[in-house]
């Protein structure tokens, strides 16, 4: 069991029973002993950014819609953001390298030219103290490595199988499951 930590991903297994997070992938933002918090990457909702942040429909990345973070707060909104280079603008907070979080009230002329993707989230992923580590151990989540691009994906669909099939050893083979194993 890999323990859970800023910048993992949590991969759903079949055995998480939750709808809201079945065939999901979250990249961990905060992870102590107070809890953990992340969004979902592979939850495009339709809804494009130019009809709730006008602001920052310009520097969004593709596709120019809102995710699904998670089920908690939806109503707000978070966004995770790849800097061009080591240069932080004001409202950043570094995550794992240039990846980060970037506050939707920084203005975004002061952004300008420092920010190489960016992907907006409403709502997130949230656990109490010990409740994602019990779920772990429960089986319902694999904890794998991220790579920037599995955050900026512009058909994340496949995110699933993609990151389970870059796995070492028998979790690659998780990969190939049918979606409903009855079927198979």
């Amino acid at each position: 069991m890999t323990e859970p930590a800023v910048g993992m991903l949590l991969v759903a297994t079949p055995a998480l029973l939750d709808p809201n997070f079945a065939d999901t992938v979250v990249l961990i933002l905060d992870a102590d002993a107070d809890g953990a918090l992340g969004v979902v990457l592979n939850r495009p909702s339709p809804v494009p950014v130019s009809e709730v942040l006008t602001p920052w429909d310009d520097v969004v990345s593709e596709p120019e819609v809102l995710f699904f973070g998670g089920p908690v707060s939806t109503e707000g909104a978070l966004a995770v953001a790849l800097l061009r280079d080591d240069d932080a603008p004001v409202g950043f907070r570094e995550i794992v390298g240039r990846l980060g979080l970037l506050d939707l009230d920084t203005p975004p002329e002061l952004v300008d030219g420092t920010v190489d993707q960016l992907r907006i989230f409403a709502g997130y992923a949230g656990w109490g103290a010990g409740q994602l580590e019990g779920e772990i151990e429960e089986g319902a989540w694999y904890v794998v490595p991220a790579l920037v691009p599995d955050v900026f994906r512009r058909d994340p669909a496949e995110l699933w199988r993609d990151v389970l099939r870059r796995q070492p050893g028998d979790l690659a083979m998780h990969s190939t499951r049918p979606s409903d194993p009855g079927l198979n």
